[in-house]
């Protein structure tokens, strides 16, 4: 067996850093969201609206990442691959960015969204206040349900997504020496 047709079997190519990297991203993130549920529907700590969109990245991370390891160890382009990484990478960053937004609406360091933080304003008539009193229970963005170790869950979130950007940027490291 030559050393190129070594190099190019399917045995070899799921070895490769960039598909490693691509399964390490949509595993974390698949970790990270049953993490997320358990916190919600086993301990009953209820998301905020902030919290909702934090797993957005997270819900794109799962299936892109398989994808782009799929797509590697198939031996596709090199353009590809590295395109789904950089996707993998913004998404991360993005949400270390919201994850550190919310933590400082919690900390108190900056106003949140009004429709989840600061005083409520509009109440409406008495009768209808008991009415929304009994229906809605609104989850406030700036309050901690829950920390350990002195973090918040958004804060969790920053660390959780800076790691996946870091897995993202090592696979498209990897990804462009494997086609060098």
């Amino acid at each position: 067996m030559t050393s190129a047709a070594a190099h190019s079997s399917p045995v070899r190519r799921a070895a490769d850093p960039a598909v490693v990297a691509a399964l390490a991203v949509a595993v974390v993130a698949a970790a990270t969201l049953a993490g997320a549920w358990f916190f919600q529907l086993v301990l009953d700590i209820r998301p905020c609206p902030l919290c909702l969109e934090q797993r957005y990245a997270y819900y794109l991370a799962v299936p892109l990442g398989l994808l782009v390891a799929f797509a590697a160890s198939r031996g596709a382009p090199r353009q590809v691959v590295l395109a789904g990484f950089a996707m993998l990478l913004l998404a991360a960053l993005a949400n270390a960015w919201l994850g550190g937004y919310h933590a400082g609406v919690e900390w108190q360091f900056w106003q949140g969204p009004t429709d989840c933080s600061g005083p409520v304003v509009d109440l409406g008539s008495a009768g209808t206040l008991l009415q929304r009193l009994d229906t809605v229970k609104v989850i406030r963005c700036d309050e901690v349900q829950w920390r350990f170790l002195g973090l918040s869950l958004a804060g969790y979130n920053v660390l959780i997504s800076m790691l996946m950007a870091l897995i993202a940027l090592w696979g498209i490291v990897a990804a462009k020496r494997i086609a060098a």
